[in-house]
């Protein structure tokens, strides 16, 4: 296990986004972005500052504490419900809530973890950050949730698996340490999307059928043309949206995006190993954490993925571990080696 000590804050809405919303010409609109972006980049100097309440000693016992910001931006805030306690009314804080048990559950369940750090450690949010504040992020010790404007976006706990893909970066940071840019960086975020969905899976007893594989879905109102964030199935058609923009995943080698911004890619590229998990876990049928999953978590634990990792070597690593785990002849390792080369990562 290797730790990332001083992690840059994991935002789940890229910055390009924003960033475009930032040039609106709605004055509102702007506002509300340049806020975000401020904030955002401000956490990168302010993050992992708190002190963190004693974890769960028990295996398979999470310790979950949620707290209110109450708009402002103060953290972690106020505590308003911790483990054991009743539903307090409020959705930010019991969605807060159940997100991070159901995480808990899959990791725990599924691969037999405990908690983010396999120690127990406790499992912190904050709901209500700011006014009108635009994104969610895992900064190292906790997740912070803000509520979103309600024009464009709702509030950012509505969906499962942003929670669970926040959450995850915190498993990063305590195994891989992946970089944070370029193909590592991606890695990290396509890590994050898969088990992000793996949760919502899990806790709706979906089988690969009946999964949407989407990735923030109900996060957009309304207003937005679009039925979420990111496509597992088809990166690059999550939404395309007249002030938002398109989707800008691609979904195979080809299609590889070469760019300074967004830290080389890392919400853009992403695309690439979530379409290979997908296909590999459509081969393979059934409940997608029992195969698939395994073998991207075996991957994600394995001391011999570097912290710099590009897709091929973690392409590599997956096929090694299908076949400890599966059985290098057999059908697991088989669809994984045809998703990676359907994506274009391996010949």
């Amino acid at each position: 296990m290797r730790t990332d000590r001083h992690p840059p804050i994991r935002p789940f809405l890229p910055p390009y986004l924003l960033e475009r919303l930032a040039g609106s010409s709605d004055a509102r609109q702007r506002d509300r972005a340049y806020r975000t972006l401020h904030d955002d980049r401000g956490f990168r100097a302010r993050a992992g500052r708190i002190v963190r309440p004693d974890g769960s000693p028990r295996r398979g016992e999470p310790v979950r504490h949620v707290h209110s910001a109450h708009q402002t931006r103060d953290l972690p805030g106020e505590r308003v419900r911790s483990e054991g306690a009743a539903a307090s009314g409020d959705p930010a804080v019991d969605e807060a809530y159940r997100g991070l048990g159901a995480t808990y559950a899959l990791y725990w369940e599924a691969f037999q973890r405990h908690s983010l750090d396999d120690r127990g450690m406790a499992l912190l949010a904050t709901v209500h950050y700011g006014q009108e504040y635009e994104n969610a992020f895992w900064d190292g010790q906790q997740m912070v949730f803000g509520d979103g404007d309600g024009e464009l976006f709702n509030r950012f706990t509505i969906a499962l698996d942003i929670i669970a893909h926040e959450l995850t970066h915190g498993v990063i940071q305590h195994e891989a340490a992946l970089v944070y840019a370029d193909q590592a960086g991606a890695l990290n975020e396509s890590l994050a999307d898969v088990f992000g969905s793996l949760v919502k899976q899990h806790r709706q007893g979906q089988d690969v059928e009946s999964a949407d594989w989407l990735i923030g879905e109900g996060l957009f109102t309304e207003r937005v043309e679009g039925r979420a964030l990111r496509s597992m199935a088809a990166p690059g058609t999550a939404y395309d949206d007249p002030l938002l923009g398109r989707d800008p995943q691609p979904g195979h080698m080809r299609d590889f995006v070469e760019t300074r911004d967004d830290n080389g890619g890392v919400h853009i590229n992403s695309g690439i190993p979530n379409r290979a998990f997908h296909l590999a876990a459509m081969t393979l049928g059934g409940h997608a954490w029992e195969e698939a999953g395994r073998v991207w978590y075996d991957t994600l634990v394995d001391e011999r993925l570097a912290r710099t990792s590009d897709f091929a070597a973690f392409a590599e690593l997956t096929l090694d571990n299908a076949g400890r785990r599966f059985g290098t002849d057999g059908r697991v390792a088989h669809a994984v080696r045809e998703a990676w080369r359907e994506s274009g990562v391996l010949s």
